[in-house]
């Protein structure tokens, strides 16, 4: 069997390519986004499958990081797209942490800075469950403005 997005052979009962990530049904629409050409020819199948790369970038940045050094995982572009995303989150989440520390510190605003700290880091904690299961899925779901960023990146 071939995989429709970079016609590397795959095996097939695989629902997913090894060298790209794309999803391996006939229905299915392409999985790449578009400005993305297909893996390097020398790139070979991996102990972990983009999907699975992609997803544990979400543990913390420092898989994320670690994917972006690495080969073969710096050359696939879920893993990279999925990566850069992962950091953007991290940041955005050490600058939000920083703003309440610095603004939180009266007693009259300690009531309001709490409740609003809690709603801003259950959006958060939503935007990462949502990305985290989309990288697991194969998809391309990209954040606000974080996502374009890390489509930039990625692309770069």
């Amino acid at each position: 069997m071939q995989c429709p997005v970079c016609h590397n052979e795959v095996a097939s009962q695989s629902a997913f390519c090894p060298h790209c990530g794309a999803q391996l049904s006939a229905a299915a629409p392409s999985q790449t986004p578009p400005g993305y050409s297909a893996p390097p020819p020398g790139s070979s199948a991996t102990g972990l499958a983009p999907t699975a790369a992609a997803a544990i970038a979400y543990i913390t940045c420092i898989p994320a990081i670690i994917f972006l050094l690495v080969e073969p995982y710096n050359k696939m572009p879920l893993v990279r797209f999925h990566s850069f995303q992962s950091i953007g989150l991290a940041v955005v989440g050490f600058v939000v942490q920083v703003c309440f520390n610095v603004l939180g510190w009266t007693m009259f605003t300690f009531m309001f800075m709490s409740a609003l700290h809690t709603v801003v880091y259950l959006v958060l904690f939503i935007f990462w469950i949502i990305a985290l299961l989309s990288a697991l899925k194969g998809e391309w779901y990209k954040l606000p403005i974080i996502g374009d960023f890390a489509m930039k990146q990625a692309q770069s």
